[in-house]
């Protein structure tokens, strides 16, 4: 092999500028780090190096002073004491902007609110956080009639002051004998004050003095409101089956919890106050979860039960509401109202199915739930009331002349009964019928002297229309069915074992069918009645009976 004799001098390569060593491997799998240039210096892997960071003087790290001045609770209140008031003024109403925010309420439940805010003209003082209610004169409160004008200072708060003391002076007035209306008010105006203010205080005490109640009959109300107590189930809701004895042979739980609920409210309880508030909150959440966009609550009712159980539970609705104003139930309450009126059958009443065919049982209870409905200004078509009367008029076993001589029927067709007899006479008075009419008289005078109360013939549904529609008529004929009434009923009570303060069922008309806790709450309406609905006619028209 030739070689020149010319020597070629090869420049060493160029070094690597921040690239990381090649490696490869060698046979075995290991990798093997190619050698770097013992000349050449390590290149730093940034091109600039970034600046070291410049130590912070001693005098700006803050001292343990610093930061007690800074974060200490007293010196935080002492910087909000010195903050202008504007500036305190306009935090609060930033929290209260992020409050309401928070809040939710059900689907058409509460209608539009408007919060107007302004920076007030008036000094701040330390005077305002003081709240006190001075002595006013009730003779001067303001009416429900009166308009009140409120200041742009007044708190919320102060906004309940007018309302309390309205409420109050009804009390108070309600000392006084009162002159009731002869009739009840004209549809779509709000009566809940003549129809159930005699529910509490001292307006309930005089009537169930004046209308023949006694401590007995208080006691024996006062055990079945503990018995239904005791029978609430865990959602709030009732059970005809149980867990007591003496269950129904079926179930239907918005029935059940709709007559419990009317029993706490009929002795002056509502979700907002009273004894059984707790109890009542818990029922009604129950019994609106049930309502659906129609208004029905009573789906999963037995197909002969559903109109029942929705009428009744309309009138639980509607007496809550008229009882407490709570704008919470009132879109619960005007929709049960709707469904009432368009399920109406062309004959005037209601039965098993909407807008098919009236049977007067069903009617009755429909009845009620559109006059509480009514009473609290709900808004009722007036023509579905007017139809009403003349469905009655078609199971009248009378002449048009006195609409009795013999009673009022089921169905059209059917046999009088003094049931029937009795729900008829007193939706008649609802509607509006005056209380000299011969039918009204002869219809009660028949039914206190030929089926009056015999716990050998017990039929607490014949007793509860019965009842209401006599203490509304007053006179002799009410003196004679209480006097029987206030006696009869306390002593059937069970006194004593895990059924105490309900009334047993075996012996009822309806009571094996319906259950216990069916006969225990028609019988406590029984006893609540001298306080439980306002008398429809005036104390004069009673002396002539």
């Amino acid at each position: 092999m030739h070689v020149s004799s010319r020597s070629v001098v090869v420049p060493p390569p160029a070094p690597p500028v921040g690239r990381p060593p090649k490696v490869r491997s060698d046979k075995s799998g290991q990798s093997i780090a190619r050698r770097s240039q013992s000349n050449v210096p390590e290149q730093p892997r940034w091109r600039i190096a970034p600046p070291s960071p410049t130590p912070q003087p001693a005098s700006e790290i803050p001292s343990e002073e610093c930061k007690t001045r800074f974060y200490h609770p007293e010196a935080i209140k002492a910087h909000l004491k010195e903050s202008p008031p504007w500036l305190v003024s306009m935090m609060i109403h930033l929290v209260l902007l992020l409050a309401l925010a928070l809040i939710s309420t059900s689907s058409g439940v509460v209608g539009r609110i408007e919060l107007t805010l302004r920076q007030s003209s008036a000094p701040v003082t330390t005077e305002l956080m003081d709240f006190s209610i001075a002595a006013m004169d009730l003779d001067n409160a303001p009416s429900e009639e009166s308009s009140i004008e409120f200041q742009e200072e007044i708190t919320p708060v102060e906004i309940e002051i007018p309302v309390n003391l309205t409420s109050l002076k009804f009390d108070l007035d309600s000392i006084a004998p009162r002159k009731l209306s002869p009739t009840p008010p004209p549809t779509g105006k709000a009566s809940a004050t003549n129809m159930f203010s005699g529910r509490t205080g001292r307006m309930k005490q005089q009537l169930l003095l004046e209308a023949g109640g006694n401590a007995d009959t208080e006691n024996a109300v006062a055990m079945g409101l503990e018995w239904l107590k005791r029978n609430q189930l865990k959602d709030g809701s009732w059970s005809l089956r149980g867990p007591y004895q003496g269950g129904a042979r079926s179930e239907n739980n918005v029935a059940a919890t709709a007559m419990a609920m009317l029993a706490f409210m009929g002795a002056g309880s509502t979700h907002r106050g009273g004894e059984y508030e707790k109890e009542l909150w818990k029922a009604v959440r129950w019994l609106v979860k049930k309502q659906d966009r129609q208004g029905f609550m009573a789906s999963a009712a037995a197909d002969h039960e559903k109109m029942y159980s929705q009428a009744q539970a309309t009138i639980a609705l509607c007496e809550l509401y008229a009882m407490t104003g709570d704008s919470w139930i009132r879109p619960y309450a005007q929709l049960s109202c709707d469904f009432a009126c368009r399920s109406q059958s062309t004959g005037g009443g209601w039965r098993y199915r909407p807008r098919f065919d009236s049977d007067t049982s069903v009617t009755g209870w429909f009845v009620m739930g559109l006059k509480s409905g009514e009473a609290g200004g709900l808004k009722i078509d007036p023509k579905v009331l007017k139809r009403v009367d003349g469905y009655l008029d078609s199971v009248s076993a009378g002449s048009k002349d006195d609409y009795y001589n013999v009673g009022y029927s089921y169905m059209i067709g059917d046999a009088p009964s003094p049931s029937m007899t009795a729900e008829g006479l007193l939706c008649r008075q609802y509607i509006g019928w005056d209380r000299n009419m011969r039918g009204m008289r002869n219809g009660l005078d028949t039914l206190v002297k030929n089926h009056p109360i015999s716990m050998r013939s017990q039929d607490v549904y014949y007793w509860y229309y019965a009842t209401q529609a006599l203490h509304h008529f007053g006179g002799p004929l009410w003196t004679e069915w209480n006097d029987k009434l206030k006696v009869a009923l306390p002593a059937a009570q069970q006194t004593r074992g895990p059924e105490k303060g309900s009334w047993a069922p075996n012996q009822d008309a309806w009571g094996t069918h319906a259950g216990r806790l069916y006969t225990t709450c028609l019988s406590l309406y029984c006893l609540e009645v001298y306080y439980r609905h306002m008398p429809i006619y005036a104390p004069e028209e009673i002396n002539d009976a």
